[in-house]
């Protein structure tokens, strides 16, 4: 923040204060006349304190300009200096929720309840403390040193693996066909009796129908022979009254 883009910030301080500035690492050196030192000192102690030069440069700028002024000598200058407020940093969410819980506990009158419990911390468990460091995870050069792949040769090692991906070939297959198999499986259907329905089996149902076809074959085939009858009858009679 002191030194600024390309130095930019502190060459406006040094010819603000006509001081010599260093800064080196988390050092500040300053050389020039007592009161460019003082100004200085103020710049960095509240750039220490999270302000930005920018703020000291602008009022800087405003003095040198008065002071070339005389009839402002005797005057006080506060109302030509700008006001810097600084703005409310935005909270945490836990710090957020907190204060939500006091606001809704002081509307209801409980406030007293509500600082105590926003006064307690929440207490963070302590690891244990171990002077070594976590356990290292295994190479794989390991991991084929246990195994004893390490020493195998390539031939056996592409056996191997050739091997392995049959095998899982095989298990997905049979899995497959399992799935397959089930989609034309039957579902099961709960025989009802007729006692639940409240009607009759289906022999008996089967009977009366037999018995209602029987009887209608018997009357229609006793009306088509009433009606050959009734036409062989009729058409004789037609002959005999045409021969007289």
């Amino acid at each position: 923040r002191l030194v600024g883009p390309n130095g930019s910030t502190l060459k406006a301080i040094e010819l603000l204060t006509q001081c010599y500035v260093l800064v080196h690492g988390n050092t500040v050196s300053a050389m020039g006349p007592f009161k460019g030192i003082k100004q200085v000192r103020k710049i960095v102690e509240d750039c220490m304190k999270n302000y930005h030069p920018i703020y000291h440069i602008k009022t800087l700028m405003i003095r040198r300009e008065l002071e070339k002024d005389p009839t402002l000598k005797s005057e006080n200058w506060e109302r030509f200096l700008p006001q810097f407020k600084k703005t409310a940093v935005k909270k945490k969410k836990g710090d957020r929720e907190m204060a939500d819980k006091i606001k809704a506990a002081a509307a209801d009158g409980g406030l007293a309840a509500a600082l105590e419990e926003g006064g307690k911390k929440k207490k963070k468990e302590k690891k244990v403390y171990t002077p070594f460091p976590p356990q290292a995870l295994p190479r794989k050069v390991d991991e084929q040193l246990e195994s004893g792949e390490y020493f195998l040769s390539t031939q056996e090692k592409d056996a191997r693996k050739q091997a392995a991906r049959s095998k899982k070939q095989k298990d997905t297959v049979a899995v497959r066909k399992v799935e397959r198999e089930e989609r034309f499986v039957a579902p099961k259907v709960e025989a009802k009796s007729a006692a639940k329905k409240g009607g009759d089996s289906l022999a008996e149902v089967g009977e009366r129908l037999k018995a209602s076809s029987s009887k209608g074959g018997g009357k229609k085939a006793a009306a088509d022979e009433g009606g050959v009858a009734n036409y062989l009858g009729g058409s004789a009679r037609k002959r005999m009254q045409s021969g007289d």
